[in-house]
């Protein structure tokens, strides 16, 4: 870890880092992100680059060095490009809408009552957004699509995540939600035996 640790960190142009102590805040074109540096791990801005330093050659204090270094990274792509996770669901009439600052997403039936259709409402989580690209699935081949963006990695990884579960993909037919390009192993499905072999 120590390698990638005294690796020095591009700042890119229009992207501000401010080291105070152990706060860092980073701003750029995606939005603004702040995180304090454990210690005794330190930053500094030098030359255009973020630099990430440790006192000594501790085992702990490399492990820290590295992660300290790999977050700050995170962070200046983040609020230079940003990060997204895709989303699919699948299942006849089932899809994804955003109403204001809530996702709403329709999923299966909820079991109490015929036809009865589950719909979840989430609120979205500040400095997120959701982007829809095909609201209402067609069928279990042509799921709704949509994705959680936003500067911030972890806070995309884990709003994602928390949606997934919500409705995991079924074994048989794979309706439910999954991520973009998940590839979900099926299960084959019942067979009955047959009244075929003789008559009455």
């Amino acid at each position: 870890m120590s390698r990638v640790g005294n690796k020095p960190i591009p700042i890119p142009a229009g992207v501000n880092v401010e080291v105070a102590g152990q706060s860092v805040q980073v701003a750029g074109p995606k939005g603004k992100l702040a995180w304090l540096l454990p210690r005794p791990i330190t930053a500094v801005v030098e030359q255009g680059r973020l630099v990430v330093r440790r006192p000594d050659e501790v085992a702990q204090h490399r492990a820290l060095h590295g992660m300290s270094r790999a977050l700050l990274a995170n962070m200046i792509k983040g609020v230079t490009d940003g990060y997204e996770i895709g989303l699919e669901i699948y299942g006849t009439g089932y899809g994804a809408k955003v109403d204001g600052r809530r996702l709403l997403l329709n999923c299966g039936y909820s079991g109490r009552g015929v036809g009865r259709m589950a719909q979840f409402d989430i609120p979205i989580p500040a400095g997120l957004e959701i982007r829809i690209e095909i609201p209402t699935a067609r069928g279990n081949t042509e799921p709704a699509r949509f994705f959680v963006v936003g500067s911030d990695k972890q806070a995309v990884g884990q709003f994602a995540a928390e949606i997934r579960k919500l409705r995991k993909p079924e074994p048989y037919l794979g309706k439910g939600i999954r991520y973009l390009g998940e590839h979900i192993r099926r299960k084959a499905g019942k067979v009955f035996a047959g009244g075929a072999a003789g008559g009455g």
